[in-house]
């Protein structure tokens, strides 16, 4: 038996070892620069089984906030035709919030304590109505029982007001009840979605989003929008997604943003 051979084995060792973690490295893909956070409104639900189907293809987990808008289908968004679209959904592992029930704006801070709405949707749809704090908080919580019926879940402990219109008093209702806020921040977060196409085409929302977006930034587009003639998503979803990847982007759900972490 050589007594040196245990000496030049053992560099050997060590570079195969090396090899090891870098085969490992190359197979977890690059390192992520920072993260996005993409978040889908419901809407007139058009686009709602193409965002599904870019998602999964690009293995991207994504948070939905909830509210019964009325679909291309004639039906509503938390109507039970729904149940399986969102259980999918759930099942992927996407995060979910409360975007009111009835797609309820914020009109002005009431008398009294009160908060003065008007609900899109709804028995009450176009007429304002002032409501107390625990009103406003029965509002959040009629979506999560509702998605509880639908996938067996509840949603994740956060909510978004319609047009982002907030106040510190529906601030404080929805805390009150267990749901944070979350909006978007940052004008490169708004998707801009809802903009006439004459004076956004998708080609410059998508250059904006792609020049404009930082490492934690929210960014925020609808599941639909009826009055948009040429609809965002079929046209932007997947090449901002891809095109945030190669800027070394990676996608979390609001569950994993440290604002929003349980």
């Amino acid at each position: 038996m050589n007594p040196a051979a245990p000496a030049r084995t053992a560099p050997l060792a060590v570079l195969a070892l090396a090899a090891l973690a870098l085969g490992a490295e190359a197979a977890a893909g690059p390192q992520c620069r920072g993260t996005i956070y993409l978040t889908f409104d419901t809407g007139s639900q058009s686009q709602a089984g193409l965002i599904a189907t870019v998602l999964k293809r690009q293995g991207v987990k994504a948070t939905f906030f909830l509210a019964n808008e009325k679909t291309v289908n004639g039906d509503y968004s938390l109507d039970q035709a729904w149940a399986g679209y969102w259980r999918e959904r759930a099942a992927e592992g996407h995060a979910f919030g409360s975007h009111t029930f009835d797609h309820t704006y914020y009109v002005r801070d009431a008398a009294n304590g009160k908060i003065t709405v008007k609900p899109q949707f709804g028995p009450h749809a176009g007429r304002t109505q002032d409501w107390t704090p625990q009103q406003y908080c029965a509002e959040l919580q009629r979506v999560d029982r509702r998605f509880e019926q639908m996938t067996g879940a509840r949603l994740d402990p956060f909510w978004r007001a319609p047009g982002g219109k907030t106040s510190p008093r529906t601030l404080q209702a929805g805390k009150a009840c267990g749901y944070q806020h979350a909006g978007w921040a940052t004008p490169a977060g708004f998707s801009g979605d809802e903009l006439p196409v004459e004076r956004a085409s998708n080609a410059a929302l998508l250059r904006r989003a792609l020049d404009g977006l930082r490492d934690g930034d929210i960014f925020m587009a609808h599941m639909g929008i009826w009055s948009r003639k040429d609809p965002w998503a079929p046209a932007n979803l997947e090449p901002l997604i891809e095109g945030l990847k190669q800027k070394g982007f990676c996608f979390a759900t609001l569950r994993e943003h440290p604002d929003y972490k349980k």
